[in-house]
């Protein structure tokens, strides 16, 4: 079972896919992620680009990010994360897109800019270095952007593209169970980590 954790919508069971093909983060790893970004979340744009059931940018919401995007590939996930909207009653701070993460990060090049970003694709290689490039070349990311990527290994975050190093400083990295959770913050091309 899925939950809201605290906040407006504190309590509130989340609809979830049935199968295999979506892995909701772990009700600890979200936990620890979100004591981590407690203080980074007020007025917050939150982009939630492999949403499964949306309930990490739906979190942020609960918890006081002032807007979340989601989008995922898959139409089941998306009425999923439609549901989730309404069952939290922040149906009025989402936008949700059915569409490939790739085409949706082209497509809103120059258009937006977000705080706050959530990646856990399947854990496929080579996704997550290549959304977080889709961010950089789009200017999709704020001065000090915080980006948290779920892996199956650590390496996976950056893999063969170790250009990303110069554009995000990791400030941590955890492991619970499988998955390998990393907090990136986008360092501005001057050098600077603008908070």
């Amino acid at each position: 079972m899925m939950r809201i954790i605290t906040g407006t919508a504190r309590g509130v069971r989340l609809a979830t896919l049935p199968g295999e093909n979506t892995r909701p983060t772990s009700e600890r790893a979200k936990e620890a992620v979100f004591s981590t970004l407690q203080f980074e979340l007020r007025q917050a744009k939150v982009l939630d680009l492999f949403a499964g059931s949306g309930q990490m940018g739906l979190e942020a919401l609960s918890r006081g990010a002032a807007r979340a995007v989601f989008c995922d590939a898959s139409k089941e996930a998306v009425a999923i994360v439609r549901e989730n909207c309404k069952k939290t009653r922040l149906e009025s701070q989402c936008e949700v897109f059915c569409m490939d993460y790739a085409a949706f990060l082209k497509g809103n090049a120059g258009r937006d800019c977000f705080d706050l970003v959530f990646l856990d694709p399947p854990y496929a290689p080579g996704w997550v270095p290549q959304a977080l490039q889709g961010l950089l070349q789009g200017r999709l990311l704020t001065p000090g952007a915080k980006i948290v990527c779920e892996t199956a290994q650590p390496e996976d975050v950056f893999g063969s593209h170790s250009e990303l190093e110069e554009s995000f400083a990791v400030l941590k990295q955890t492991r619970y169970g499988i998955a390998h959770v990393t907090i990136l913050q986008y360092q501005t091309p001057n050098g600077g980590e603008a908070q």
